[in-house]
């Protein structure tokens, strides 16, 4: 029969451990708000579109990037500066028979320069969450994940690849800011089909390219690519990826996507990992006029 001294040991070992998470967590929440603000405090003021002009227009996108700009952006809007999105569904890390966990966001992203950081918790056994913080900031990749926000799940190393990985993820996601598909934000264009075009955005050395294809309503249904990933033994290599969306609504002068969700494509087919649902979106939008910088929100 266990001893008091024993029961005594064990409270004082559970107390240390619940006194080493909650300092651990707030170190993690610390660093993931030191993040987030160095990323704003970089965002600049995007330019204005440039004025259309009688004749050919170099900058001017393919046909269904041209038809798809119109049917999201409101004429008299502002190039958005900056935004803050919250999420919530359910995220994978294993192949098609893993189990699907619920998971809850808030995600800020920038636009001059590109820049995002994803902050979430994974919900993986009652009382335990994974805390992870995906971003790509100043030109570089980052991705912690932390088990009861302390101990280190998986940190890939930084380099090329995950900055490639992470500039294509904003990119992926642009249809929430879509003012940062416009020519003049930076993406270059290439017609391929009628419902097609790649875009291409290059930023600090990195290039990140995706083929968005476009539904009859003109608007952006799914993103294919080759992203890096990220292997058991720790190497990466290229594999096919693709991001769909759907359930346009209109956000704050603006018609974005609701619902979306991303896949690998292995040689066996295809395996989903994240499917989310936006639940609030804030904009901030560039000096426009004489009119100071204004916010725009609107939720679920």
């Amino acid at each position: 029969m266990p001893t008091p001294l024993v029961f005594a040991t064990l409270g004082l070992i559970t107390v240390g451990l619940g006194v080493g998470l909650r300092i651990g967590q707030r170190r993690l929440d610390q660093h993931i708000a030191a993040v987030v603000e160095e990323l704003l405090a970089a965002a600049e003021a995007p330019s204005s579109p440039p004025a259309r002009t009688r004749g050919a227009n170099v900058d001017e996108p393919p046909v269904p990037v041209q038809r798809y700009l119109s049917h999201v952006l409101r004429n008299d809007l502002p190039a958005v500066q900056a935004v803050k999105l919250t999420q919530k569904g359910t995220f994978r890390s294993g192949g098609a028979g893993s189990s699907w966990h619920d998971f809850t966001a808030t995600q800020h992203v920038t636009i001059q320069p590109p820049g995002f950081a994803w902050n979430a918790s994974i919900r993986m056994l009652p009382g335990l969450s994974v805390r992870v913080l995906d971003a790509y900031a100043d030109g570089q990749g980052m991705l912690w994940t932390r088990l009861g926000g302390v101990v280190p799940v998986a940190n890939p190393a930084p380099g090329p690849s995950l900055d490639e990985g992470e500039l294509l993820r904003y990119l992926a996601e642009a249809p929430l800011y879509p003012t940062a598909l416009r020519p003049d934000a930076g993406v270059r264009w290439t017609a391929v089909t009628d419902r097609s075009a790649r875009a291409t955005l290059n930023h600090r050395g990195t290039t990140a390219s995706l083929l968005f294809h476009f539904n009859d309503q003109n608007e952006v249904e799914r993103v294919i690519g080759k992203r890096p990933f990220l292997k058991s033994d720790g190497t990466t290599e290229r594999r096919s990826w693709i991001g769909t969306w759907r359930n346009y609504e209109p956000r704050g002068g603006l018609r974005v996507p609701t619902d979306g969700e991303v896949a690998w494509i292995f040689p066996e087919g295809k395996v989903s990992y994240w499917r989310g649902h936006i639940e609030t979106i804030e904009y901030q939008l560039a000096p426009h006029e004489n009119r100071d910088r204004s916010f725009t929100s609107a939720s679920s």
